[in-house]
């Protein structure tokens, strides 16, 4: 069956979240004429239906210092501009967060990529690609309108679960593989909280007092440690406390089960605080997250493939194009999380070879779907980091056009130098 071509663009970004927006945003401020494709309504994937804090932008410790520059922060700045934004200690002890109000990052998102000269194309869902040997040359989309082709020069597969290279036969280990796949998390925000009592409650009373609601046989929470923060509007937290484990959000199917499960748990949550904890007597529920919050999916395979030694001995690469340090952060099917910190102070690089999937000449990735081992994953996929290889993705994808869109062939000392002039932090030391 033949299909129209709904649109084409030098550099074709897939997925919208925190990553794609910011490697779309890179891209067209390099020049390159920049499509970006989105399943939603709206800009910033989990950054703005999920969750309301970036991490990864600050290393643990006393320090707080900052690790992720360039266009992420600039995304800060923009945020601090409206008095939508906060700085605050982690409540894991992972660094500084950094916590927005999520409607206002839609907004800075779409700002900040219109004013580049990003053309956006929302509502549109990818279902296959098109190939010439190890070149992808369209994404076959869906929308209202029907079925369509979008061609392009240089893809970067931003999707969170490496659809596009999943379509494109690139190979992939599916989370699960190595070790059980991290739980997914139903957020939601509560108004009305007596902030001055509900902030004095400490953390282990919290998670005590889940423990002992548990124990009661009163409840059902699965998860014993889960978090809640204040947000940049008064009377409003957020909270980060289901878990919803053994599921493989590429099937429609768990996923929908999961879905349901999620806001099945954070009701039972919302009991549990306005009945159990200080100062959400008089709490109401405000929103869910707008879909279940997932961690992991489909990890390409890479020319280099990030491991867990890699993070926990803090290794540097000649190729780095961003850092990190925030810990190992395993959400394994537990009560509790897994925590593996770095050496004080230490950061890692994400080396440019984990964003070029195995068998793709003229594709990137960037965000979660990069390629690392499942522990290194649980460090990497923080949202500072997702947006530093946006921004590392969307420059080498513009830096590509130059010799046919091949991705390999960009020199990795301009790109380096491109992105230092550009904000980026990294040592890029071996």
């Amino acid at each position: 069956m033949q299909f129209p071509v709904f649109d084409s663009a030098e550099v074709v970004v897939l997925g919208a979240g925190c990553a794609g927006c910011t490697a779309a945003i890179a891209a067209a401020r390099a020049g390159a004429d920049t499509l970006l494709v989105e399943r939603y309504g709206f800009l910033g994937g989990t950054s703005t239906m999920v969750l309301d804090s970036f991490y990864g932008f600050y290393i643990p410790g006393n320090d707080a210092r900052r690790v992720v520059g360039g266009i992420p922060w600039e995304i800060v700045e923009r945020l601090r501009r409206y008095g939508m934004v906060i700085e605050r200690p982690s409540s894991y002890g992972a660094g500084q967060a950094v916590t927005y109000d999520p409607p206002t990052l839609q907004v800075v998102w779409e700002q900040t990529a219109l004013e580049a000269g990003v053309r956006l194309r929302l509502h549109t869902f990818c279902v296959d690609v098109r190939k010439e040997g190890e070149c992808v040359t369209g994404l076959l989309v869906a929308g209202k309108s029907g079925l369509g082709w979008i061609t392009g020069k240089v893809f970067i597969d931003a999707s969170g679960d490496a659809d596009l290279c999943f379509r494109a036969g690139a190979p992939f280990q599916l989370a699960g593989e190595d070790g059980p796949a991290q739980s997914l998390t139903t957020t939601f925000r509560l108004g009305n909280v007596d902030e001055e009592r509900a902030l004095k409650v400490k953390r282990a009373d919290l998670v005590r007092l889940m423990k002992e609601a548990n124990l009661s046989g009163e409840y059902r929470l699965p998860r014993e440690e889960g978090s809640v923060h204040r947000t940049p509007l008064r009377g409003v937290v957020a909270t980060n406390m289901t878990r919803v484990a053994y599921v493989d959000a590429t099937d429609p199917v768990e996923l929908t089960k999961a879905e349901v499960e999620g806001r099945k748990q954070a009701m039972e949550y919302v009991r549990f605080l306005r009945e159990r904890i200080p100062g959400y007597e008089n709490a109401y529920l405000i929103n869910f997250s707008t879909q279940i919050g997932v961690r992991e999916t489909r990890r390409v395979y890479g020319d280099y493939r990030l491991t867990r030694e890699d993070v926990l001995n803090a290794r540097h690469f000649p190729d780095a194009i961003a850092q990190c340090g925030a810990p190992i952060e395993d959400h394994h099917p537990g009560s509790d999380t897994r925590w593996e910190y770095l050496p004080p102070g230490a950061t890692y690089d994400i080396p440019f070879r984990s964003l070029l999937p195995q068998t793709l000449a003229n594709v990137l990735v960037a965000g979660r779907c990069l390629s690392a081992t499942h522990d290194a994953h649980a460090s990497v996929r923080s949202m500072g980091q997702c947006m530093a290889m946006g921004q590392a993705a969307g420059t080498a994808a513009a830096m590509a056009l130059q010799n046919e869109g091949l991705v390999r062939s960009v020199p990795i000392a301009r790109l380096q130098q491109q992105l230092r002039a550009d904000g980026a932090l990294f040592s890029g030391a071996e």
